[in-house]
């Protein structure tokens, strides 16, 4: 059913208030087609909507908001593994979770990321060493001109890191309606990443007795040690990419800030933006409900519920900021609406 000028602040974590000239909540293909066939006949955009936690409402919507509500979870075993299909409505962290409760492995570095499977694609999203990619098989998404199924392999989806075609050549063009992953037979934890390592070595835990289970025990530690809840202080997660530069201004850098904190990423180098933004002095800034979190300053916070152009303006001056001091650019991980 469409609805006409819809409040869009429970559906966004950063609790901005902003409203859409219409709205539908899609639970079936069917109620999707039609709301895309509405829009169509309106000519007008659309606003895909799940969890909420990859957007920043700059203003009032004049289009369309359609929240993927679509639902479905299997496991089936699969060539000695195991596959999973999801719908796009699903919540990511709890597919996770359900994953690590039946023993299975790929997964658990990914726990507690914010946000639902529909979303998890575009992004590419990663954490921990592990990216969604690494475990994907294929997707089903509709054709937002046509309302057509369309399904893409792992190699059409280009992924990238926090990239894929449909932040590019398939932009604005498909809304995703299930994803498919394969989970291996054999299982080796991935805990190569510092904070993992760190973690382990602390609490005394015997890396070759490690279980999936126990690693997503870990990463939610973590998240949760420096990581605000949405639910808690309004946020839209990683606010920035880990910038990735060559070896030239890695080792300029390097030698400038000795304790700069950088990762290998092939031929390149992928920087820590949260080191970049905290060295540059703003974590833990406020300014009229809007700011940088006091424990990890690649989350900015909304606890005033301010509107989108007020978190936007912080942005842009942390990344003018982090150019001049550093000669970095960052760029936004979530996506600007309208």
């Amino acid at each position: 059913m469409i609805q006409t000028d819809v409040d869009l602040q429970p559906f966004n974590t950063m609790t901005i208030a902003a409203r859409a000239k219409y709205f539908c909540a899609a639970t079936t293909l069917e109620e999707l087609r039609e709301a895309l066939a509405f829009a169509r006949e309106q000519q007008l955009p659309i606003l895909p909507l799940g969890g909420g936690s990859n957007i920043v409402l700059t203003g009032d919507f004049p289009g369309l908001a359609l929240h993927v509500g679509l639902k479905g979870l299997s496991f089936e075993p699969w060539q000695g593994g195991m596959r999973i299909r999801a719908a796009a409505g699903e919540n990511w962290h709890q597919l996770v979770m359900r994953s690590v409760e039946l023993g299975l492995g790929g997964l658990e570095n990914l726990a507690l990321i914010p946000g639902n499977i529909g979303a998890a694609p575009i992004q590419n999203i990663g954490a921990y060493g592990v990216e969604l990619k690494d475990s994907f098989e294929q997707l089903t998404a509709m054709e937002i001109a046509s309302g057509d199924l369309v399904t893409f392999s792992a190699q059409q989806c280009e992924f990238g890191y926090r990239d894929s075609v449909f932040k590019n050549d398939g932009k604005d063009r498909y809304l995703i309606c299930e994803v498919v992953l394969n989970l291996p037979a054999t299982w080796q934890p991935q805990i190569a990443y510092p904070a993992l390592q760190q973690y382990f070595a602390e609490h005394a835990q015997a890396i070759d007795a490690l279980t999936p289970a126990d690693v997503a025990a870990a990463v939610i530690d973590i998240r949760n040690s420096k990581l605000p809840n949405p639910v808690e202080i309004p946020n839209a997660g990683s606010f920035f990419k880990n910038p990735v530069v060559d070896e030239s201004l890695y080792s300029e850098l390097k030698q400038k800030h000795p304790q700069l904190v950088a990762f290998a990423a092939g031929d390149h180098w992928k920087l820590a933006a949260g080191w970049l933004i905290d060295q540059a002095g703003w974590r833990g800034f406020q300014n009229d409900g809007v700011g940088v979190h006091d424990r990890q300053a690649l989350v900015l916070v909304n606890p005033g519920h301010r509107c989108g152009s007020q978190v936007v303006a912080l942005a842009r001056d942390i990344a003018r900021d982090i150019e001049q001091k550093f000669g970095v650019t960052l760029e936004p991980e979530p996506r600007f609406y309208p």
